[in-house]
């Protein structure tokens, strides 16, 4: 358990080329399961977010909201998934997951107080063109950022 309380074990990541499938894939969704709202370019994100909120709500799903705190709130999202996580975006009191694509990146998120950390790209995929993506046994085997005192200094 984190402060954050529990995590959902399985996330669904909103984006623009889903089309219609967004709504079959939130449908199939467990009961518990995490949905992440990024569509970052859609001209009507809010009411987008809005329909996405009310079928988590009623499906028993746990809504965040990607770099948007102001629209996070609005939803009553569960939290704030932070897509940059050099960007300082406080969020107290709620669950704060971020993405790290490199070792600095995911020591950021700790330090930032991320209760999860999406470590991208595990498998190829067209949201990183050209990026070499990690595998699952070099994920599984990354090292971890140091804790306590002074750790990372």
């Amino acid at each position: 358990m984190s402060r954050a309380g529990r995590l959902p074990t399985i996330w669904l990541f909103t984006d623009e080329r889903q089309g219609d499938g967004l709504w079959r894939a939130l449908e199939r969704l467990p009961r518990g399961a995490g949905v992440i709202l990024r569509h970052h370019a859609a001209p009507d994100r809010a009411s987008l977010g809005a329909r996405i909120a009310a079928m988590a709500r009623r499906r028993g799903l746990v809504l965040l909201v990607a770099d948007d705190p102001r629209l996070a709130r609005k939803l009553r999202a569960k939290g704030l998934h932070r897509s940059i996580t050099t960007t300082s975006i406080h969020w107290f009191g709620r669950m704060q997951t971020a993405v790290a694509h490199t070792l600095p990146e995911l020591r950021a998120a700790e330090h930032a107080g991320a209760a999860l950390v999406f470590v991208s790209p595990v498998h190829p995929t067209r949201t990183h063109p050209g990026a070499r993506p990690r595998g699952p046994v070099r994920v599984g085997r990354r090292p971890r950022p140091p804790r306590g005192p002074g750790a990372g200094r």
